[in-house]
């Protein structure tokens, strides 16, 4: 079966760029421009082109998308302003010509769209993984491409550890109270790769945009059509980067992984 992956980058990495531009600017100054010119919050490049031991994450998961043979291209959806330089980058890599940039949207949602318009219509699977992702390890890869082949769409997934309340808005100087306390055993925490058929996911964003209906994930976009979903398991290691304390951690592993 024909597979293509998608990988949205297009976002600011806000809580990213927030943590270090508290570690490293002076109080009140601002951060560079973000999408379409409007001011970012934090400092320093988007979190999916941070560095990592000398090479920006993203880069770090390109490689493990690349290490799946049955991933015939990666599709990756970025900023314009971020195109050259990753570009740039990308003509030292191996893979690079298994892998087309294409522009991103102001949501994960629109990047995942536009991404989509890129791949080839008798594409049997699309894989979506977050950019920021880096540690996947091309078992999970397999998992997920073998569940959304034979179901239509799967994601990976790790049950809930802790115990899982749902709150509401409180006033005063409270953030919110709780008003109840969700099963955990029918609690997962949803990861990447996500992957579909190419006509469902196709069919779920066109859905999307016309219902003007966000999701904070293409299973959800699924979901909403009334498609079931199936969830494997996933790994702890496969880590998401969205804060300067998961950068800490991803230098631990990547250190574990060299060491190997």
């Amino acid at each position: 079966m024909r597979a293509v992956a998608l990988v949205p980058a297009a976002g600011l990495g806000v809580r990213m760029a927030g943590g270090l531009a508290r570690r490293s600017l002076p109080a009140g100054q601002a951060g560079p421009p973000g999408a379409g010119g409007k001011p970012a919050t934090g400092a320093g490049p988007p979190k999916q082109l941070v560095e990592l031991d000398g090479v920006p994450i993203l880069f770090w998961t390109l490689r493990k998308l690349a290490a799946c043979p049955r991933l015939e291209r990666t599709i990756v959806a970025l900023r314009p302003g971020d195109r050259e330089a990753v570009a740039s980058r990308l003509a030292r890599e191996n893979y690079a010509a298994r892998v087309r940039l294409a522009n991103g949207g102001e949501s994960r949602q629109e990047s995942v769209a536009n991404a989509l318009k890129e791949v080839p219509e008798n594409t049997d699977l699309v894989l979506v993984h977050d950019a920021v992702r880096p540690f996947v390890e091309v078992a999970l890869i397999e998992r997920a491409l073998d569940a959304g082949a034979e179901t239509g769409a799967a994601i990976l997934g790790l049950p809930a550890g802790d115990t899982v309340k749902q709150v509401e808005p409180a006033g005063g100087t409270h953030a919110s109270r709780i008003t109840a306390t969700l099963p955990r055993e029918r609690i997962v925490l949803a990861q990447t790769p996500q992957v579909f058929r190419y006509a469902l996911l196709k069919e779920a964003l066109e859905a999307a945009m016309r219902d003007a209906f966000h999701g904070s994930d293409e299973a959800a976009l699924v979901e909403r059509l009334g498609h079931p979903v199936t969830v494997v398991m996933g790994s702890e290691r496969n880590l998401k980067i969205t804060t300067p304390a998961d950068l800490e951690l991803a230098r631990f592993l990547l250190a574990q992984e060299k060491s190997h």
